[in-house]
């Protein structure tokens, strides 16, 4: 496995293209691997995601079972006239295999926080429909509901730091939602059809309950709308832990 920070120069019009959308930036991860990996959940996948940067710029992480060549991004998104190749890639099987039980860290994850409806409420066998969490509550809650299977579990915040009495319960903050919406073409059937999500980010601090599972969430992401840049959950080391 390997995670790669990829550094965009938002003042390039290619850059602008991409970072307008999911399907685009979709498009170009998948061209830095000949053979992309399966995504049937069998095997680690492909994972993305872009964070906002000091300076007005936007770093691309990519985590991913072989070593991205990223050249025809630096070409549209990056800097072609440094000598640097404009990306960095780790060896992250090495950071996966130090991970301990009871370790905490700090983490991030851009998802897709959805649940199943049923229109109308009064009829049992009409079809759930899938729609988005709209409050940071729920979308809170969603998150909480997958740590056991993630094997993890987010910290919780001692009563004294609690901004309500009935709140903030975990060291957990959600930002960024956006509401994205595009039409994507399906080749099979040679038609185009819109694609909707919400995508927000976390973050806050977990502690690994199960290192295996754990690692699993790591490599083959959280939740749906992976393609287009939700499921990436990154750590970074807490001060004094």
């Amino acid at each position: 496995m390997y995670l790669t920070r990829f550094r965009i120069n938002t003042a390039r019009a290619g850059a602008r293209r991409l970072l307008g959308s999911p399907n685009f930036m979709h498009g170009a991860v998948n061209m830095a691997f000949p053979d992309p990996p399966p995504r049937d959940g069998t095997e680690p996948r492909v994972l993305w995601r872009v964070d906002p940067a000091a300076g007005g710029r936007a770093d691309l992480f990519i985590v991913s079972p072989g070593r991205p060549d990223l050249t025809h991004l630096v070409e549209e998104a990056g800097w072609p006239g440094l000598e640097q190749p404009g990306w960095t890639t780790f060896a992250y099987d090495e950071f996966l295999d130090r991970l301990t039980p009871g370790s905490t860290w700090g983490f991030r994850l851009t998802a897709n926080p959805v649940h199943n409806i049923r229109r109308p409420v009064d009829s049992k066998d009409t079809p759930t429909k899938r729609a988005a969490h709209v409050t940071p509550r729920h979308q809170i809650g969603w998150l909480l509901q997958r740590q056991k299977r993630g094997g993890f579990e987010v910290v919780h915040t001692p009563a004294e730091r609690r901004l309500t009495e009935h709140g903030h319960s975990h060291e957990v903050i959600v930002h960024d939602r956006m509401p994205l919406e595009f039409r994507k073409s399906d080749a099979a059937a040679v038609a185009r059809h819109q694609v909707r999500f919400t995508r927000v980010t976390f973050d806050g601090r977990l502690r690994v309950t199960d290192v295996d599972v754990f690692r699993r969430t790591l490599t083959h992401g959280l939740g749906k709308a992976k393609a287009y840049g939700c499921g990436l959950m990154t750590l970074t080391p807490l001060q004094g832990s």
